[in-house]
């Protein structure tokens, strides 16, 4: 069995660092990327993903279902209208674990619903970048205690 966590990021993340810091704060995805990697579990690893384009997340989670054992996915805006980000999520057998760095129960009416958190096996919000290094956690967990 695979032990590799993709970490998928969605629209505008990669501006992460320099976009609204009072909201999203000064760390940058390579940072995220170097702080998950400090975190894995033995015989883990991870691939770190950004795209501003709904297709291209639907074809790495696609790819997923071959490649990982689990999904890290912060949709970003996608999570509150990509019913096809979640059809493709549908379609993975492993844990996936949602992460928002803000609280997204805090801001805009809109960004309370998410339709990845229907399929989602836990939902962090909230948490600022520790949110993904909490989710692999969680994933090296459950695939551990699964093997």
């Amino acid at each position: 069995m695979s032990r590799l966590i993709y970490v998928l990021n969605g629209p505008n993340l990669n501006l992460l660092g320099k976009r609204q810091p009072e909201i999203y704060g000064h760390d940058t995805l390579a940072d995220i990327e170097a702080n998950c990697r400090a975190v894995l579990g033995d015989g883990f690893d991870l691939t770190l993903l950004q795209s501003n384009h709904e297709g291209q997340i639907v074809d790495w989670i696609h790819e997923a279902r071959e490649a990982a054992c689990g999904i890290v996915i912060n949709p970003a805006a996608l999570s509150h209208t990509s019913v096809a980000v979640l059809d493709a999520l549908n379609t993975f057998d492993g844990p996936v674990i949602e992460v928002h760095i803000s609280n997204i129960h805090k801001r805009e009416a809109f960004r309370h619903h998410s339709f990845v958190s229907a399929r989602a096996d836990g939902v962090i919000a909230g948490l600022g970048i520790e949110g993904y290094e909490a989710a692999v956690r969680r994933i090296c967990s459950l695939v551990a205690g699964a093997g």
